[in-house]
C-alpha cells in the first residue's frame, strides 16, 4: 500500500494580513507634523505672534501718543479715565509706551541675531570646511571673546562705543557672532566626513559648490535652533544695555529704558512700574519654549 500523499491546505487559508501602509515623510513635513501635534509650542508661538503683531501695528492699537506728556497726570494707577495701565513719571500713557516699546525691544532682540548668524555662521561653515591653520585661526580668535561674559563683554563694548540703539545692536552682534560660528563650525566637521562629501569632491565640484548645495542644507538646521535661543537671550541683554543707559536713549520708548526710569516711582504705583519688567519676562520666555519646541520639532529621525 502505498503511503498517501499529503497535499498541503490551499495557501490562501494561511494568508498574512496585509498590514497597513505607512505613509513616508520627508523631513520638513515630519518638522511640521510635529509642531501641529505641540500645543504647548504652538500656544507660546501664537503668544510670540500676538506681540509680534501688536508692536507692528503700535501707531494704530495705541490709545495716545507715546511722548505725549502730562503734568498733571504723572503716575496714575491701572485704569485711571483713558488710560487702562495708568501712567509713567512724565504722564504719558503706559499702554501706548509699552506697544511703541515693544517694536525697539523686538527690533535689538532680533536683527543682531540675524547679522550675528550671517556672519558666524559663514566663518564657521568655511573654517569647519577649510580645516587647517584656516580653521585654527577664525576659531582661536573666536576663543578670545569666550574669555569674558556675555554681560559684561556687550557692557564694555556698548560703553566704548558710547552707547546708543545702533551701538547697543552692534554691540550685541558681537557677542553673538562667536558662539553662533563655533555652532556652524562644529555642525561643518561633522558634515565635511561624510560620503556624499567624498562624492562630491571626486566627481570634480569646488569648494563653494560643495558648500552651497551638500553642506548648507546639513549646517542651517542646527544653526537656526541655536539663533532662535538666543533671540530671548538678545532681548534680555538689550534690555540690560537700555536700563544702564547704553542701548536705547530717551525719549524713545523702550522696555529696558521704561524701567530704568520707572523704578524711582516703584513704592508709588509698583504695578504700573512692573509692567515693562512683565513685558520683558513674557517675551523671554515664550521665546524660550518656542525654541525647545523647534529643537524637539527638528530632530527628526528619518
Amino acid at each position: 500500500m502505498t503511503d498517501a500523499i499529503v497535499l498541503d491546505e490551499p495557501q490562501e487559508a494561511f494568508e498574512e494580513q496585509a498590514l497597513p501602509a505607512t505613509r513616508v515623510r520627508g523631513y520638513w513635513q515630519s518638522v511640521f507634523y510635529r509642531l501641529r501635534h505641540d500645543p504647548v509650542t504652538l500656544v507660546f508661538a501664537t503668544i510670540v505672534l500676538l506681540i509680534v503683531l501688536a508692536a507692528v501695528f503700535a501707531p494704530l492699537l495705541a490709545p495716545f501718543d507715546p511722548y505725549k506728556e502730562s503734568i498733571v497726570g504723572r503716575l496714575k494707577p491701572l485704569g485711571w479715565r483713558d488710560h487702562p495701565l495708568g501712567t509713567d513719571e512724565l504722564g504719558r500713557d503706559m499702554l501706548s509706551r509699552l506697544l511703541f516699546g515693544g517694536r525697539v525691544s523686538l527690533l535689538m532682540g532680533v536683527v543682531p541675531v540675524l547679522i550675528a548668524s550671517m556672519v558666524g555662521g559663514m566663518l564657521g561653515v568655511i573654517g569647519g570646511f577649510v580645516g587647517g591653520r584656516t580653521n585654527t585661526a577664525i576659531m582661536r580668535t573666536m576663543d578670545v571673546f569666550y574669555a569674558f561674559p556675555s554681560v559684561l563683554l556687550a557692557v564694555a563694548i556698548a560703553g566704548a562705543m558710547g552707547g546708543g540703539m545702533a551701538n547697543g545692536m552692534l554691540a550685541l552682534t558681537l557677542v553673538f557672532i562667536p558662539p553662533m560660528c563655533r555652532v556652524a563650525e562644529t555642525a561643518t566637521t561633522q558634515v565635511r566626513a561624510l560620503d556624499f562629501i567624498e562624492a562630491a569632491r571626486a566627481s570634480g565640484a569646488r569648494t563653494m559648490t560643495i558648500i552651497r548645495y551638500h553642506v548648507l542644507g546639513n549646517v542651517l538646521g542646527p544653526v537656526f535652533i541655536y539663533a532662535s535661543s538666543l533671540v530671548s537671550v538678545s532681548i534680555l541683554l538689550a534690555s540690560g544695555l537700555s536700563f544702564l543707559g547704553l542701548g536705547v536713549r530717551p525719549p524713545l520708548p523702550d522696555w529696558g529704558l521704561m524701567l530704568s526710569t520707572l523704578r524711582q516711582s516703584i513704592y508709588v504705583v509698583p504695578l504700573v512700574c512692573a509692567l515693562p519688567g512683565l513685558a520683558i519676562f513674557i517675551t523671554s520666555i515664550c521665546c524660550n519654549l518656542v525654541s525647545d519646541g523647534l529643537r524637539a520639532a527638528m530632530d527628526v529621525r528619518m
